[in-house]
């Protein structure tokens, strides 16, 4: 069921409380919705250039005045950085901003093809040229933020635009911090599954230092790992249980989705998802990984052409050459179109393994359980590519692990009740507002908070 035409009237602000907006923008269909805001598309009337609005109630998730200063606090703070921010190719462009007595209007570039989420939804795993092309822009992005000392705290695929051209746009700068000199954070935010190990600890134990901006590092290597593999690298139906994997780095390339990839992305990763912050990678330091460099190799200076030894032409050489390279690549089409046979013996017994059924295998599960992606914490994404038999984790089976198993139980028991109040976690809890979606919805629609995604 589409959003009717009475229900967008609803949403949009009377004229008298946005007079400068509407004098400068037309408002158009609802692209998002969050509890407190909505994004629609509108076009500037001077231009007609489209864009997308962020319309913020700052008034709707308020009972007193001083809640509503915070809120109109946070968002200031956010437009603060998304200036300092401004003009990166790889950030989402802040184009304009409007604020009244109760509302507040962000208005930003339209990035149509969506989610970085959802693109990956359809796609379920990208190849490493994609991916490669899409960490370079996306580390690129976050160095430029860390050497202007702001720390995102909040990567993931959700929260990456993609333009027409499928080249990515950072957004969401929520819950950004402009980061002073030596200074280290302790505040628990973010979401669950790319929370750094040191982020967990701070709330975990006493007397922990805090962290700093190699936490957005850690999250990156977590989008990298969901690209490649389909599912991210960190998770269990039991929150507790992931959060113990995060905080002890245990993961693994497993076969059959890695049976595929090449070493230096998985190099790369395993350098990414260290839990020790200071032998972490740097985002400049990831971009100089040999994983970014295959795209070099043919990028040759002048300089170097000239000490390149000029070498005579030989016809002989060069009609042969020309030859293997003709049955080169009639022998890759004969490939292509006439793959050797599998076995039915391994279509009974292991059809994942083979890459082309696990392709049919995990589209045909997003088909059947698109609406059930982004529902909550206790559905994830994760869970149709559980492959292993679902069985609950045991408790230890010596009497050493027993006794480590109830001396941690209580830490991580409180840390997974902190992540399931919203208020500590700074994320809205997903089964509150799950029911209020309608079918064709929950494809188009990310419910937030504070923000939105913006696209058509």
């Amino acid at each position: 069921m589409a959003i009717t035409d009475m229900e967008e009237d609803y949403d949009l602000p009377d004229a008298s409380l946005a007079k400068e907006f509407y004098a400068k923008y037309e408002p158009k269909e609802v692209l998002g919705k969050g509890i407190s805001s909505v994004v629609r598309r509108c076009i500037e009337k001077q231009t007609g250039q489209e864009y997308a609005v962020k319309i913020m109630d700052v008034t709707e998730e308020t009972t007193s005045d001083v809640q509503a200063d915070e809120v109109t606090y946070a968002v200031k703070k956010e437009i603060n950085i998304l200036k300092m921010c401004a003009g990166h190719h790889h950030i989402i462009a802040l184009h304009d901003t409007f604020e009244s007595s109760t509302f507040i209007f962000l208005v930003f570039e339209l990035c149509r093809k969506g989610e970085l989420f959802d693109y990956l939804t359809q796609v379920v795993t990208l190849s490493e040229k994609r991916t490669r092309t899409i960490m370079r822009q996306l580390i690129e992005a976050v160095a430029f933020i860390h050497d202007k000392g702001i720390i995102h705290r909040d990567l993931k695929p959700e929260n990456i635009l993609l333009d027409d051209n499928l080249n990515i746009m950072l957004s969401d700068f929520g819950f950004a911090h402009v980061m002073a000199q030596g200074e280290t954070l302790t505040d628990l935010c973010g979401t669950p599954g790319y929370l750094a190990p040191e982020v967990l600890a701070v709330s975990m134990y006493e007397q922990v230092d805090g962290y700093g901006c190699e936490v957005d590092m850690w999250a990156v290597g977590v989008i990298m790992y969901t690209l490649l593999s389909g599912h991210p690298p960190f998770w269990h139906r039991k929150q507790m249980y992931m959060l113990r994997a995060i905080m002890e780095g245990k993961y693994k390339f497993g076969s059959p989705e890695w049976d595929d990839i090449s070493d230096p992305p998985k190099d790369l990763i395993s350098k990414l998802l260290v839990v020790n912050p200071k032998k972490r990678l740097t985002a400049k330091q990831a971009l100089e990984h040999p994983f970014f460099k295959r795209e070099d190799v043919l990028s040759i200076s002048p300089s170097m052409l000239q000490t390149v030894p000029v070498k005579e032409f030989n016809a002989k050489r060069t009609f042969k050459v020309a030859i293997i390279a003709v049955l080169t690549t009639f022998r890759i089409r004969n490939l292509h179109f006439n793959p050797p046979p599998i076995s039915i013996d391994t279509i009974k017994h292991d059809p994942y393994s083979v890459k082309n059924f696990r392709k049919i295998i995990d589209g045909c599960a997003f088909k059947v359980y698109a609406h059930w992606v982004k529902k909550g914490e206790e559905q994830n994404r994760a869970a149709l590519f559980e492959i292993t038999p679902k069985m609950d984790l045991k408790v230890a089976q010596n009497s050493h692990s027993q006794e480590q198993e109830g001396n941690d139980s209580k830490d991580y028991q409180n840390l997974e009740s902190n992540l399931s109040q919203p208020e500590l976690l700074q994320v809205p809890d997903p089964r509150q507002y799950k029911n209020r979606r309608t079918e064709s919805e929950r494809r188009n629609i990310y419910q937030k908070s504070d923000d939105v995604k913006f696209f058509l």
